[in-house]
């Protein structure tokens, strides 16, 4: 375990006091839903039995949302007025694809091998007259900058990719990408739920970005982050409207539609107040780790994983890639293997990973670790494997 770590890590006892699911089990399945850790657990069961006390929204709304925005703002390195809290990444997404306007023509770049959230919303734009390019990779989830940048042209409106493949675990580039779209005058829109909580996700080149907080940021399910730059909030419009992005006073609707300022104006009602709780807490948790510790960790364990995966004759995705491509995913398969046996195997030793599979119908065993996860734990995983 990486020594820039907390101490308390290294204590067993410890450790499964803060992460219960390392009582009875190995979780390396954190790039699909992640378990939850112990104080996130208990600050969404604190606002539940608070709210059984009063109105739920005076006891806990105000400063849930003025810290998630906070600790959000500082984590992607921006400003809390850009960040908004509508829940899950499809949600955001298809509030850039919905809000922003297009003329016939436009077209925006996609890659076709992302996760489908972040596929359909920009497929359904071409019923709006909007030329929807696929981007080519020369392998999957494989794309660099001058990929992106060779697509685009002058009626290109914007781009969107994830910071990181959910299967191969590319990590992508995406601060050079950015920076090259910015000068052309093109948005960029990022799906960073594969990196935000375990890799640096800062947003100094970045128009848009939206991630949930159920995977690497050890949240619960649909309590996510919007990001959106000032300088483009007025570009964007909401594709919703309600009592909390729509000015009314004394809850009286108004003659004119006025909608709320900076990113608030994309959250239209009452928010999930328990998920509130829970991703202040998921986000002070990864900053008090610290996110660069986090991720030097996830490197060491897949600098290990992947060479030890291939003495065992599997066929690991992107193994030899540059540390600045590799993300906390690693997937295998073996040739001639049954992955679906595979996994059974890891699930009957008590380790969950997950099974998923590419457009061509190849199945891969994926492994996702987290900083908690330990040595020991994962050397059982390569064991079970074998048995």
């Amino acid at each position: 375990m990486n020594p820039s770590l907390p101490a308390w890590l290294r204590d067993e006892a410890s450790r499964r006091r803060e992460f219960p699911v390392a009582r009875d089990k190995i979780f390396l399945a954190h790039a699909g839903v992640c378990p939850l850790p112990r104080r996130v657990a208990e600050a969404i069961a604190g606002c539940a039995q608070r709210g059984a006390t009063d109105d739920q929204e005076t006891l806990a709304l105000p400063r849930s949302l003025s810290d998630a925005r906070r600790l959000a703002a500082r984590l992607l390195n921006c400003q809390p007025d850009e960040i908004a809290l509508v829940g899950p990444t499809s949600l955001a997404l298809s509030f850039v694809a919905a809000g922003l306007e297009f003329q016939p023509g436009d077209n925006v770049l996609v890659y076709q091998d992302d996760y489908p959230s972040n596929v359909y919303p920009w497929m359904a734009l071409a019923a709006r007259g909007v030329e929807v390019r696929r981007l080519r990779a020369p392998g999957l989830g494989v794309i660099r900058p001058d990929d992106v940048l060779g697509r685009v042209d002058g009626r290109t409106r914007l781009v969107a990719l994830a910071s990181c493949h959910f299967i191969s675990g590319w990590r992508l580039d995406f601060a050079t990408i950015g920076k090259g779209l910015r000068e052309r005058g093109i948005l960029f829109c990022l799906d960073a739920i594969q990196t935000l909580g375990a890799f640096p996700t800062t947003v100094e080149h970045v128009d848009f970005l939206a991630a949930d907080a159920h995977k690497w940021l050890l949240g619960p399910c649909g309590a996510g982050l919007f990001y959106v730059r000032r300088e483009v909030q007025e570009k964007l419009n909401p594709p919703i409207y309600g009592w909390h992005n729509v000015r009314c006073p004394d809850f009286v609707a108004q003659d004119q539609i006025v909608f709320s300022g900076g990113a608030k104006k994309f959250e239209a009602g009452t928010q999930n107040l328990v998920g509130l709780a829970g991703l202040v807490a998921a986000l002070e948790l990864a900053q008090d780790v610290g996110v660069e510790n986090i991720a030097g960790e996830l490197r060491r364990q897949r600098a290990w994983l992947a060479p030890a995966l291939q003495t065992r004759d599997f066929t690991v995705l992107n193994a030899d890639a540059a540390p600045e491509n590799t993300g906390g995913i690693l997937s295998f398969f073996k040739s001639g293997a049954n992955a679906a046996a595979l996994q059974k195997k890891l699930q009957d030793a008590g380790v969950v990973a997950s099974l998923r599979a590419d457009r061509a119908g190849q199945k891969y065993i994926r492994l996702s670790p987290h900083y908690y996860n330990t040595d020991a734990e994962l050397r059982r995983a390569l064991d079970a494997l074998e048995a």
